[in-house]
């Protein structure tokens, strides 16, 4: 969990990517995790001819497999690139449709086996994208295409969040062994509508070269 966290306003960038190279990201990176007694194709669609990945989950969805008694989700795990050191960004346009609420759409994944599995979160809560279930990230988030760039310092052990170029949020992360992107719609514990979705496109994973 974050050592400190703080909503930022910051000016708008539009080359958060400087200096950063795209690794590369073929199909099969791109692993579905969705409710076990369902066909995935009922959960999650990839249309190639937009790029456009559309995620769906129920309130009372099973869990993505039949050991785990996680919150029901469909999500794309991205493998391959999991990281620990340098400094690694996802970046993405995102969409939410209005209604989704009380779901997490997009993490950064940990391998620690302590209280946190997770370095980071961004939830949904009636329109507002907020740190986890607290600070407010991006207001208004419901019914329209946001770019997302979400940019990971693991030495400096540090997150900071853009939507469509400003910076809009910094955190201190506690440090973890390896950590790896998802991004979907994963349930979470209050505030939950009965059916959550979120959509994305351009996908893309960074690192920057030492």
């Amino acid at each position: 969990m974050a050592a400190a966290a703080a909503p930022v306003s910051g000016g708008c960038n539009n080359n958060l990517t400087a200096g950063f190279v795209a690794v590369e990201l073929p199909e099969g990176n791109f692993v579905v995790q969705s409710p076990y007694d369902v066909p995935e194709d009922q959960r999650y669609t990839y249309d190639a001819a937009t790029g456009v990945r559309t995620f769906r989950v129920y309130a009372d969805d099973k869990p993505f497999n039949t050991i785990t008694a996680t919150n029901p989700r469909t999500e794309v795990r991205i493998t391959g690139h999991d990281y620990s050191s340098g400094v690694w960004q996802f970046e993405a346009d995102g969409y939410v449709p209005r209604g989704t609420s009380g779901a997490s759409v997009m993490q950064i994944h940990n391998e620690d086996a302590g209280v946190h599995a997770t370095t980071m979160m961004l939830h949904v809560y009636n329109g507002t994208l907020r740190y986890y279930s607290g600070a407010a990230v991006e207001e208004r988030v419901w019914g329209r295409w946001f770019r997302l760039n979400v940019v990971h310092d693991v030495g400096a052990s540090t997150v900071a969040v853009y939507v469509d170029g400003r910076r809009r949020f910094t955190t201190g992360v506690a440090p973890s062994a390896s950590h790896y992107f998802k991004f979907g719609v994963y349930m979470q514990h209050h505030d939950v509508s009965a059916v959550m979705e979120s959509r994305w496109r351009n996908v893309t994973v960074y690192t920057k070269p030492y």
